[in-house]
Parts: structure tokens; sequence; C-alpha cells
């Protein structure tokens, strides 16, 4: 029986349900795209072309809600890491958009370079339970004019998983298109595959941004996947309670989703949050607070109200180094959305509140994922599993070691082995020099760093997309 957990009872969602329709329906949201403000008012929506405001009736979510897709797969280049949505289990994103990193080999806290993407993606591909790459890095050392499509493209160099990034300008749109195009080996192939999608955030609190939402909408025309993410903070950017901070969330991502399904009906999209809160004496985001993960639990728990595939930021932590504050706060962050059944969980490997790239964190936000997929399975208690033959046989006073049943749980997955905690006797402890999980995780990066990039692409493939850089480099 597996072990699960419910934030919100069926007549809280209900709730939070119609809170947000009388959001959009009495109170609308800004679009700032000329485009996003006439279509939505072509089908249906009150809007008031000066003040850039549509006001959404309940029969355009209604229909927005009936056109979206129940489910589709997340497409990788290697299939091997094809994520079908909804997923059988909780699987992970690398955190993206991080400005520092820590390097690896100094140690200094500094601002993100291309090293650091291809060394923290090469961590990344090696994580087991890592399905989606949202490149961890914003990239200093390259060209401003056009650094996000070489981050994106370089991405697809170092990963064969799915990649997942932000688009800010729609005449950036051609060139991830091409780039993927370049992967794949067609259009066809895009559009069926989806080897990547792309994050949209909502400005809270209500308002679109008009370059981003023009991109978006000439992706629909590509069918390329759209993560919807809003992140309103409980008494800053969004209202100082948490339930009416959940239903404007709630009400960005409806309104999100009529946009989209609006241009495109069968637009596939996936809901997503990461709602925070903020610390009340110094003004700080707050990632790593309970209140975090409660509403992002909550609103996972919405997307399953809705029947949309969900991705709910997690693994986080207002730390400003690895530590014992890191491993608490991530803990706390990721277990709530595993035990609620989230499909993926965004956040691995970032630290000081999603600002600091770390590689051993990459390591050690893995093994609390690890950890928690354990706890989630919870009990087999399958007839198998019975084992009064063993206790009839063995009796009182004598011992398991040496039964069929013990060697084989050795390498069965009902006892987890950790990777990175260390469960030895003191004195061994201290013989292997006092180790701690990041000190392993340290040894398993290093490691991976020294060998060959696993899944690289062809020179005829890397060429191409060399070239695409090249041309937005001079176009942008």
């Amino acid at each position: 029986m597996q072990v699960r957990i419910t934030i919100l009872s069926e007549e809280e969602k209900q709730k939070i349900h119609g809170e947000s329709v009388r959001i959009l329906e009495e109170v609308g949201v800004r679009l700032v795209s000329p485009r996003a403000l006439d279509l939505l008012a072509d089908h249906g929506a009150g809007v008031d072309p000066k003040r850039q405001i549509a006001k959404i009736p309940v029969t355009m979510v209604e229909r927005a809600l009936e056109t979206a897709p129940r489910s589709f797969a997340l497409g990788a280049r290697d299939p091997a890491y094809d994520l079908t949505l909804p997923a059988s289990c909780p699987s992970y994103n690398l955190d993206g958009g991080v400005t520092y990193a820590l390097d690896f080999y100094s140690g200094e806290r500094r601002y993100g370079r291309t090293e650091d993407l291809e060394r923290g993606l090469r961590v990344f591909e090696e994580m087991e339970m890592g399905t989606v790459v949202w490149p961890p890095v914003v990239v200093h050392d390259l060209p401003q004019n056009s650094a996000l499509v070489r981050r994106f493209i370089t991405s697809l160099k170092y990963t064969s998983k799915h990649l997942q990034d932000e688009i800010f300008r729609p005449e950036e749109v051609p060139y991830f298109i091409e780039a993927c195009i370049a992967v794949t080996g067609s259009e066809a192939l895009l559009r069926r595959r989806k080897p990547f999608s792309v994050v949209y955030c909502p400005v809270a609190p209500l308002v679109h941004d008009g370059q981003m939402s023009e991109a978006y909408l000439k992706l629909c025309e590509y069918e390329v996947p759209i993560l919807i993410f809003p992140m309103p903070a409980a008494g800053s950017t969004g209202p100082a309670s948490l339930r009416s901070n959940i239903a404007l969330a709630n009400a960005e991502s409806l309104s999100c989703l009529v946009l989209f399904q609006t241009a495109r009906p069968g637009t596939p999209l996936i809901y997503g949050n990461a709602s925070g809160s903020f610390d009340f004496s110094t003004g700080e985001f707050l990632e790593g607070a309970p209140e975090m993960v409660l509403q992002t639990a909550a609103l996972g728990e919405m997307a399953r109200f809705y029947q949309l595939p969900n991705t709910q930021a997690g693994c986080l932590t207002d730390a400003k180094h690895h530590g014992p504050q890191a491993v608490l706060e991530k803990l706390l962050t990721t277990m709530p959305l595993v035990l609620s059944g989230v499909d993926v969980v965004q956040g691995i490997g970032a630290l000081e509140c999603s600002q600091v790239l770390s590689l051993e964190q990459i390591v050690v936000d893995h093994e609390i994922g690890r950890l928690c997929e354990r706890l989630r399975q919870g009990l087999d208690f399958a007839e198998a599993k019975n084992y009064f033959r063993d206790i009839k046989e063995v009796g009182p006073g004598g011992n398991f070691l040496l039964t069929d049943s013990t060697v084989k749980a050795c390498r069965s997955d009902e006892f987890l082995t950790s990777e990175l905690l260390d469960r030895h006797t003191y004195e061994s402890w201290l013989q292997l020099g006092m180790p701690d999980p990041y000190k392993r995780a340290r040894e398993r990066v290093e490691k991976i760093l020294e060998s060959p990039q696993q899944n690289p692409l062809s020179e005829t493939t890397i060429r191409a997309l060399d070239e695409i850089m090249e041309r937005a480099d001079r176009e942008l």
C-alpha cells in the first residue's frame, strides 16, 4: 500500500476553484500583448483596451478545460528518458534560471558561466530520477543579445533528457525550433516527440508579459508543451493568507489555460506552481519554509482536480551553502509533494532561494528524492511477503540471517541502500575519514566530470547547432 497524504478536501478544492473563477470574472487579468487581448476579446472576454484588462467568464474557463489534453509525453533525445504525464511516480526537474554558481574547484560564489552550465548538465544526466532539464544557470560569459539561444543550444549538446526553458522574445522562437529540428531530424518529429517545452511565468499579481505572451502564442503553432508556473508570494505579490494566495495562483493558471487553449485548442499544458511567502522581518522571498510546500502541494492537488499534468516547485532551500539547513529544508519541501503524488518536483541543485547552483547539491537532492520515493512506496502486503514459514523454522531465540528470504532481501527494492548516508560503526566511520553526504556527493561529481560525456551528439549535429548559434549572434 502506497503512502499518500491529502492537503485539500474536495470541498476546499471546489472553494478554491470558485474563488479563482470569481477573480477572473470580477478582477480580470492584464494582458500587455495586443494580440493576446484581441484573442480573448474575440472569444468572449470583456476587455478594457486602455487598461489592457480582460475579464474572463467561467464559460471560457470551462471550454479551455475541455480542450486541454489530459495526458501526453515529454520526449527526450534518449527515448529511455521519455516522461509520460501524468506520471506513475514523481521525478525531478533540474532547477533553472539560477544567477550564481559555486565553483566546483575553488568554492567561489560567482556569476554563472558556460562551464557551470555544462558541468551541471553532465552531473544531472547521471541522476536516474531526473527526467526534465531546465538549464540550471544564467550564463554571463555569452553575448547578451543571443545568450538565451546559446544557453538552450548548449544544453541540447549536454543532455539527452527532456529540455525545458524560457523564451522572452518572439524573435528568439525560430532559433529554438530550428535547433530542435537539427536534433530530432524533422518538424514532424518535433511535434510528435515533443523534445522541449517552455516555462511561462505570469507576473504576479494577474499580469501577462507582452513579449513572452507573443513568443508562446507562436510556439502553440508547433504544439510545444507549456509549463504554467505562477509564483505569487503571500503578503507581497499575493494576498497575506495561504488560502487566498492559492486562489490567486490558481486564477493565474486558469487565465494561462484560457489564453493558450483559445489560441490553439489541444495545446499541451502542464499545471505548475512556485508560490511562496516572504520573511516579514527582512522582506526576502522564502522557498525553504513549510508555507511554500503547503501551497505547491495544494496546487498539485488542484491540477489533479482539473485532470491536468503538473510540476510543482520543491526540493528548495534558503540556505546559503551546503549543510544541515539545506538538507532540512529540502527534505521538508520535497516529501509532501512526493506523498501527495505530483508528477514532477522542480528544484534540484539550487541553494539560496534558487539563486546559486551547486553540483554537489544536485547529487544530495537526488538522494533526498530516492529516500522520499521509498517512503511513498509504502508496505508490500502481497502474500508472497508472508514469511510465517521462516518464523516457524527459526523459532524462538534463533535468527534469520541465513534464510533464503534474507539473501533475496539484500538485493530487493524493499530495503533501500543509500548512496550517500553513512551507516558504519563509529570506528569504521573514523577510519573512512568521517564521510558525510556532501563529501560523498563531491566524490560522485568528480567521477562524473573525469569520465567521458554520456550520450553525446554526433559531430554533424554539433556543427549544425554551432551554426545556428553564430547566426543568432549576428541577427538578434
